[in-house]
Parts: structure tokens; sequence; C-alpha cells
């Protein structure tokens, strides 16, 4: 296996007061390899868009490191990171917030080329405009449009755009597709698809989407409370779930087949909240897998074989059932 691109370990960011901290990312490691799309799922809450920022330095972690190569991005100079920003790059989640509606596309994407030193000329920059926007499925002459002239499936493929711009090798997609209407969903999916594939990107890609995350992504990250509590191949982490929680997010995903039957056990309580996690195992609260032990251990990540890992103390419910999750009153996004 090749080195990692990027590599995560023990990411911590805390929010709020010293003395009692919003537990944001308590403890978070993985690693993802070039070419490689890493999915991360969890509720709302569990830290999946703070891990996000925190990748691209956005915002600063409490502690833990973010390597970029072998480089860690927690020390670089401000002057360093401009000079990344061209590497690492961002697809944000409201393509409505996340484009001045004040500039006009070409503005909007000849900034990026300008600030990194691309594309230099008029001539130049204006070809290079127009390329990018017929690689996300757009026309040449959308150029001169301003942002409210388009459809939300259209803003979105512009930040699409935006990120290309500056042919980055590390793209966060943060909930790329939750402000978009179902009916333009699969489009933006596919271009993910087709451009990952035509321009060999890695990409860490933040969903609550399960069955996107199925289809795109090579492996998964789940997260709970900000911590991790499963890592899996894709296939494998679909077709047999170690962990309880992530037992129960697959549950709760709406099956295309109405035949299909499995047993529906409702998780217990309400999230936690992160000010004041469950001592132990964060889950435990509301696990229905619960032993005493479960209060007392805090589960790290252990080596399950193939590629697997989970943070659980039991291995007596590897093969248990996908129980129900029934959504609980959940936090604000992370």
């Amino acid at each position: 296996m090749s080195a990692p691109l990027i590599e995560v370990k023990n990411l911590q960011r805390y929010f709020g007061a010293a003395a009692k901290p919003v537990r944001a990312v308590d403890d978070v490691s993985f690693s993802i390899q070039p070419g490689e799309t890493l999915g991360l799922v969890g509720e709302s809450g569990s830290g999946k868009s703070t891990i996000g920022r925190t990748l691209l330095r956005l915002i600063d972690a409490t502690s833990g490191q973010v390597l970029y190569r072998g480089e860690d991005l927690g020390t670089a100079s401000s002057s360093r990171m401009r000079a990344l920003r061209s590497k690492l790059q961002m697809i944000f989640q409201d393509p409505y917030a996340s484009l001045n509606p004040k500039m006009r596309v070409k503005d909007i994407l000849g900034e990026a080329l300008q600030v990194h030193g691309l594309a230099k000329g008029k001539e130049a920059r204006e070809a290079r405009i127009a390329e990018l926007l017929e690689l996300v499925g757009l026309r040449a002459e959308h150029a001169s449009r301003y942002p409210h002239e388009f459809s939300g499936g259209q803003r979105q493929r512009i930040g699409v755009a935006r990120a290309l711009a500056v042919e980055p090798e590390f793209i966060v997609a943060d909930e790329p597709l939750s402000a978009l209407d179902v009916s333009i969903q699969a489009q933006v999916v596919n271009l993910l698809c087709d451009l990952r594939d035509r321009l060999s990107l890695t990409m860490l890609f933040i969903s609550h989407d399960l069955d996107v995350v199925e289809y795109l992504c090579d492996r998964v990250v789940v997260l709970y409370l900000g911590r991790v509590m499963e890592v899996a191949p894709t296939a494998e982490l679909f077709a047999q779930p170690l962990h309880p929680y992530t037992q129960a997010l697959l549950a709760a995903s709406p099956k295309p087949d109405p035949e299909h039957k499995s047993e529906r056990i409702a998780l217990k309580g309400d999230i936690p909240s992160p000010v004041n996690p469950p001592s132990g195992c964060v889950f435990r609260t509301r696990c229905p897998h619960v032993v005493d032990a479960c209060s007392t251990a805090r589960p790290e990540l252990r080596d399950m074989g193939k590629g697997r890992f989970k943070a659980c103390i039991r291995d007596d419910i590897a093969g248990a059932l996908p129980v129900a999750f029934v959504p609980a009153a959940t936090l604000a996004a992370a």
C-alpha cells in the first residue's frame, strides 16, 4: 500500500469554555490513500463537518495532527498554507450561500486562478474558465451570468468548478447534495464520480445519505458524538456492519425493495450532549447490547482483519441483525 495522502492522528476539536467544552471531535484517527474516496457518515452533531473543515485548516484543531503527504498542516505557516490551498479544496454544502451573489461566474472562477498565479493573461484565463464550465456540464457563455440566474444544481456545479480551478489533489465534499432537489442529486453524484476518475482526485465525502455513500465511496468511517465507531471497506460495511451503531444507521436507511424485511429494535433515549458525553463508550446509553463494562471501558478502534476496525468491547454481536434507528432530537449540525 502506498503512503497515505491524508493522515489524521488523534484529532480533537473542542468549542466553548475550557472548563466545560463542547467535544465536537474527540480523538479521531484515519487515513486516506491517493485516489481514494472516503465516506464520513453519522447523525447531525456527530462532528462530520468539523472534521472536514479542520482537515483543510479552515478551523484549527484543539490537538492532534492532520498530515498532507507527511507534512503537518497544523504547524504550517500562513504563507505555506496559502501555497497548499491549491492542493486542498472544498465543495461546500449550500451552493446558495457559498457563491458571492455580486460576482459573475467568470469572476468567481477567475479569482481562484489569479490568486494562485494560474492561467496568466486574459485570454488564458477566459479559456481556462470555459474549460472548467464545460468540465462540470455547463456552457462557456454561462461565465457572464450571476449565481442567482442558475438553478441549485447548476450552482453546485459552479462550486465544483471553483474547487477544480486550481487543480487540487484532495477535495472535501461537505454534504454537497443536501441542499439540492432529489431530482438533480443523481446528476451531481455522477458528475463527482466522473471527475474523480478523470482527474484522479482523492476525496473525503461527508454525507448522511447512505445510498450515495455506498455508490461513491471506497471506504467508510462511521462517527457518533465525535468518536469513530467503525471503519471498513464500503461493500463489507454494508453487507455486515460490526458495530451496533452502524447497524442502526443502515436499518434506518429507506429500502427500495418493499419486500425487504429486517428485525426492527428501536434505540432508546436521545443523543447525549457533547458537553457532557457518557463515560466509557459514548454509545452505551442507547445501545441495545450494552453491558456493565461499557460504562467504564472507553473502547478504542480494534483491528478486526481485512481492513475493518470497530470501537466496541463485544465480539459476540458481529453477526447481529440490524436494529432500527429512531430519530431523536438532533443537535445542531457540526
